[in-house]
Formats: C-alpha cells, structure tokens, sequence
C-alpha cells in the first residue's frame, strides 16, 4: 500500500491482463548453502536468476535472494517444498524463513520446505535506493491547497528519478505481475510440477495473480488477509480501508468497555483518544520512535493504534493510551508505518488511484475522516498522495481464473487493513474454486489464530482437504480453545 504529468482515468476497473500460455521457465536448480545471517541453524540460501523485464527474457538479469528450511521429516512424509509470499509490499521473504519460521504449525513444518524470496526490489534482490535527505523531505500528506498538491506532484516526480538512478533498470519493473513470472521461475528451479503457496497480505495479491496466470500449475493455495485488486476507483479503495479501519477502533472500544484488564476501564475511551489527537494537533505528544519530536495526529493513529490492531492488542493499545493520557512518555520505538522506498513503487505499480488536483483530494481525505472520525488520515491515503503522477503497470481488475484447483481464502472479520468484504469479493471472483475460512476474530493474519484455524489449513495443504464452504472458527480468548471445525470436508484430491 510506483513519471510525469497526473495520469486521469475513467472509473472502472482495466481490463484484466491478456496471459499468454507459456512453457515453464528454464531454470537451474537452486544451489543451497548455509544462511550467512541466520540466527537460527538450518536456514539455507540461494539465489535465482531472472530477468529484470520478463517481457524481454533475453534482456539484463537480477538474482533474486531465496531462503529455505527443509522439512523435519525424512522423504517419506515430506510433501514437497511450500512458497510463502511475503506481505508490505516491502516485507523480505528471506528474513520470515532465517527468523520467524514459527509462523508455521508443527505439520506444515514436517511436509513441506518452507521456501520464500525477496521479491524484487527488496532486501536482497535489488533493493530499491533512494536519497534518505530526500525520503526524509517526503511532504505531508495534509495538502492544503493547489500548491501543495502541485508541490507533491513535483516532489514525487524527483523521488522517482532519484530512486530509478540508484536503483537500476529493475525500478521500472517492480509491478506484481513481474513477480508472478519470478515466482513461477521460482516453482521451477525448486523441482515442483505444481506449486504449494501460502500468500499474507500482500502476498495475496501475488497469489492470485498467479492463478490467473498459471492455474493449472497450482497444487493448493492459501491467501491469508485477502486484498481484493478489483476495487476500482480512488475513492472506493479508500472507503473501504476507512470503514476497516474504524470497525477496529469501535470493537477496541467495546472491548475496552467490558474487559476488567483494560487499563481505560470506566473512561470515555473514545473521549480520551480524541483529547490525545487534539494534543498531538498542537504538538504536545512525544514521538517514541524519535525522542525529543513530536507525534503528529497521523503518527498518533498510523504508528501507535494502527500497529496494535494488526497484532489485534487490544490491551497493550489501553495501556499506551492510558500513559500518554497521563503524560507518561512511552518506551522508545523504532516502529514506523511510513511508506518504505521499495513499498511504495510496487504499489504505484499495482495500484491506479488518480487524484485530478486539490479539490478531489480533499474531497478524498473527507470522505475517509467521515468513514473513520476516529482515525484521521491514515496509512492509505499516505500512498495515494506518494503516488500521484506514477506510472501503473498492473492495474487493478477483476480475476478471472479457469482451471485452478480449489483456493483456500483466510480472513478475519475484524481485520484493520485487509477487510472482511475484499475476503469475500475475492472468494466471489474466484467463482467454485474460491473457498473462504472466516475467523470470528480480530487481527491482521489469521492462520494460527488457535486449533480451528490452523487444522483447517493444515489439513488443506497437506491432504488437500478442503473446509466446508462456510466455515468459521470462533475468536480465541484467553480463557476458552475454540473447538475444531465440524462437518463433512469437500477432498479436492489425493496427496500429491
């Protein structure tokens, strides 16, 4: 959630890439060695060549980091190799496998190699390189007139050039459709007929776009906090990142208003947040991440609410509340959700949100203040003011995938970021094939939310046994394991 004049479409969504049918990838097998950086034994690495423009296969190449931990079985339980791909945009795959394999349950640990990649662009597949005084020059995304948006235009227009400079060629080729080809590449050198895949977040995206393109190369698939490509203007992307938004902060505030360990308990909690957002307007809030700066109203909401509601914390969120309320200076920081220089390209390139000049952005930033009164300027419309004038080489459409087998969707109905309704347009999309697993709880990620959620998906990768369609596994509390799912399961097949 990357050069030129600002690009004005008509609403709607483009039409939906024309794939050509293409033989797999010539590829070499992966030579693995022992992860230089691991802090944990047995992460291995690998690097895979591919081109920087898969539209010119002959053209300039880049290697793409690779990592991997083997199956903790012996050849006989060992499924085959599973590729998880990474969320942001921005998030390195190599560095989930060297140091949080933990994500993934003992059985899926047993079948599979856990296998994911820096996607190009990021960590340490071409990193994108930007001046950090001109990253840090990034203006606001306040605009408060026409100069402001021109100004922004311009700025945007240098950044682009700078990071293009630093970078290399692969900058113009960033887009997700560009990373289906490496993923399929990837799939390819790994020895695998048909590829496992567990996408989060924005991995999603990579996922399906994958089994449009490929979908009879796709063995089983999970998508895990489903972001839904089809949404079609500027203006509808942004509602419904608000409205996601804001019905985490109102279920923060029932909670709060029930649970004896919230730290706000007998407050008005929302009357104490917005005296917060009305103390950081006027600069009285230190920012823990920079100590001795202020907190602005944005980094109030984007850098110490939004990031709780990912990790569904509802008390941790009580507790900073309740201490800055009290002047109380919070535990310094490093955590940001300001755009990363190789976030925001791959999502200029994948995302088309025209804002025609001032007067239709702040129309935009009314919108998304109406939609969430609570959460003043957050994170989304920070991207589309860092993309306007951008170039998008994979615009947004509608899936059409023929031929997949059954795709497990995964998602939380309280999700901040990745809402429940894109779950539920993507399973549509995805037609017969489309199968979607709701958490009845809180939180961006959803998989190893409790027993219910992970042997549904387990089961699924391993045996290919597919949930009832209209499964849900409860919210998991502190007190109660919620039960495992019930009811007959649909086989979409035999074990590979």
């Amino acid at each position: 959630m990357a050069a030129g004049a600002v690009m004005v479409v008509t609403a709607g969504l483009a039409a939906a890439p024309v794939v050509q049918a293409s033989p797999p990838p010539a590829t070499e097998p992966l030579r693995w060695a022992p992860c230089e950086a691991a802090t944990k034994p047995g992460a291995e690495c690998a690097t895979l060549s591919v081109p920087v423009d898969w539209a010119r296969p002959d053209g300039p190449r880049l290697d793409l980091a690779v990592a991997r931990r083997q199956a903790t079985t012996g050849p006989g339980t060992r499924v085959g190799s599973m590729v998880f791909g990474p969320g942001g945009p921005g998030d390195s795959g190599v560095a989930m496998v060297v140091g949080n394999i933990g994500r993934f349950s003992p059985e899926v640990r047993r079948g599979f190699d856990i296998v994911s990649f820096d996607p190009r662009g990021v960590g340490g597949s071409t990193p994108v390189t930007c001046s950090a005084d001109l990253l840090a020059a990034r203006p606001s995304p306040e605009l408060g007139s026409q100069a402001d948006f021109e100004a922004t235009l311009a700025y945007n227009k240098r950044l682009r050039a700078d990071c293009r400079a630093r970078t290399g060629p692969v900058f113009d080729h960033l887009d997700t459709a560009q990373t289906v080809r490496d993923l399929d590449a990837l799939r390819a050198a790994l020895g695998e007929r048909k590829l496992t895949f567990h996408g989060s977040s924005y991995g999603t995206l990579l996922g399906a776009q994958y089994a449009e393109t490929y979908p009879r190369r796709v063995r089983a698939m999970v998508l895990e906090s489903v972001m839904d490509h089809s949404v079609p203007t500027t203006r509808e992307f942004l509602r419904s990142e608000a409205a996601t938004a804001q019905n985490s902060f109102e279920e923060f505030v029932k909670w709060c208003d029930a649970a004896a360990t919230c730290a706000l308990r007998g407050r008005d909690v929302r009357a104490v947040w917005q005296g917060l957002l009305d103390r950081a307007g006027r600069g009285e809030l230190e920012n823990p991440a920079k100590p001795g700066t202020a907190l602005s109203s944005s980094d109030l909401v984007n850098r110490v609410a939004f990031r709780r509601f990912y990790a569904a914390d509802h008390a941790g969120l009580a507790t900073e509340i309740a201490r800055m309320h009290a002047s109380e200076p919070l535990p310094a920081s490093p955590t940001s959700t300001a755009p990363l220089p190789s976030a925001t390209p791959v999502f200029c390139s994948d995302w088309r949100l025209p804002v025609r000049d001032h007067r239709e952005y702040a129309s935009l930033v009314s919108l998304m203040n109406r939609t969430a009164p609570d959460l003043p300027y957050l994170l989304p419309i920070h991207m589309t003011a860092a993309c306007l004038g951008a170039p998008t080489a994979n615009p947004q459409h509608r899936l059409r995938v023929t031929g997949a087998p059954p795709i497990l969707l995964s998602n939380a109905l309280h999700d901040p970021a990745t809402g429940y309704a894109w779950a539920v347009s993507v399973a549509r999309q995805l037609g017969r094939g489309g199968v979607l697993l709701t958490y009845e709880g809180h939180g961006h990620g959803s998989v190893t939310s409790g027993p219910c959620m992970r042997d549904a998906v387990d089961g699924y990768l391993t045996e290919l046994v597919v949930p009832p369609r209209g499964t849900s596994c409860p919210a998991v509390s502190p007190d109660r394991s919620p039960p495992r799912p019930s009811g007959p399961a649909e086989p979409a097949g035999k074990r590979r």
